[in-house]
């Protein structure tokens, strides 16, 4: 199994017009450069069975312009990847829900998408990642579980991505 891990893309400040914070979208900027990014995804020839976000508004968006740009059918709302989810839960839910997706992306927030990353390399939450907004990383995964089971094959930003849709 692949698993992609992807942040979302930047969203406006927080303020009191953005409460509770889940309702905060990404900024006109956030979603120029997702789409950026996911057309140099594009560029890399995957595919995705699957992708789950977290159902707040700015990781919501940054998986819908993922699949409008990769014609992904499956968009799965789980509150197993808010910002204060365990990294567990997600992947109990993975195992019970999708045990047959082979390419599964994840949308959502720091600091969960990094302790997750770091909870299947090394079986621990420590390992000191940084997943920037906009920013996609893959890991391979011989049989997903709370543990080291994982190999990181890269972690790209959403900079790095964008050049390599724009061909520089």
């Amino acid at each position: 199994m692949n698993l992609y891990f992807l942040r979302h893309a930047k969203a406006c400040a927080r303020s009191r017009k953005w409460r509770p914070d889940s309702t905060r979208p990404l900024t006109r900027e956030g979603e120029k450069r997702m789409f950026e990014a996911a057309r140099g995804l594009h560029t890399l020839n995957l595919s995705f069975d699957l992708i789950l976000t977290s159902p707040h508004i700015r990781a919501f968006r940054t998986a819908e312009i993922l699949g409008e740009v990769f014609g992904a059918r499956k968009v799965v709302e789980t509150k197993s990847l808010i910002p204060e989810a365990e990294p567990k839960s997600i992947i109990d839910e993975i195992n019970e829900n999708f045990p047959n997706q082979k390419q599964i992306v994840l949308v959502g927030h720091e600091p969960l998408l990094s302790r997750l990353i770091s909870l299947l390399l090394c079986g621990e939450q420590t390992l000191p990642v940084e997943l920037r907004k906009g920013g996609f990383c893959k890991l391979s995964i011989t049989h997903l579980s709370p543990g080291p089971c994982g190999r990181l094959e890269w972690l790209l930003t959403a900079r790095q991505l964008a050049r390599m849709g724009s061909g520089r």
